[in-house]
């Protein structure tokens, strides 16, 4: 049985990002931060002072992954291309992922796997609880 996927789930909430789970690909600790201001698409457009919150949330947010999820390789990949606005993925490398391979075009056999097969009740609330205890983790880090 496959469960409806929620929108957002934010991890992380500064003035300038927004760091939340990627819920198109359900994967624990696919991490999206986003901009807030979606007219930017390039971190070249960004103030000193958004580009260091930005170096910040990235790092806050990986230290999460590892001392929560133990999570020991992320991929950060941003497409200044997407209609989406300014937003870096922090993609997770486990074990199972392996078979994939480690080139970055693993990335997109890992989350057509993911897409077909990880939309389970089961991995939905492994998931969702991999965001509540990373933002908690965070929160009590503040």
């Amino acid at each position: 049985m496959q469960t409806k996927l929620f929108l957002k789930e934010t991890v992380l909430l500064t003035k300038s990002f927004d760091a939340h789970q990627d819920w198109e690909v359900p994967i624990p600790g696919f991490f999206i931060i986003a901009s807030k201001d979606t007219t930017k698409k390039s971190i070249a457009e960004f103030t000193s002072e958004e580009v260091k919150e930005l170096g910040s949330v990235i790092h806050r947010v990986r230290v999460g992954m590892r001392e929560v999820l133990d999570i020991k390789d992320v991929y950060l990949l941003q497409n200044e291309a997407s209609k989406h606005g300014f937003h870096v993925w922090m993609f997770p490398r486990y074990s199972w992922m392996e078979k994939f391979g480690w080139s970055p075009k693993s990335i997109a056999l890992i989350m057509e796997h993911a897409n077909k097969h990880m939309k389970t009740d089961g991995n939905i609330k492994e998931v969702k609880d991999a965001v509540i205890r990373v933002r908690e983790y965070l929160e009590n880090r503040s």
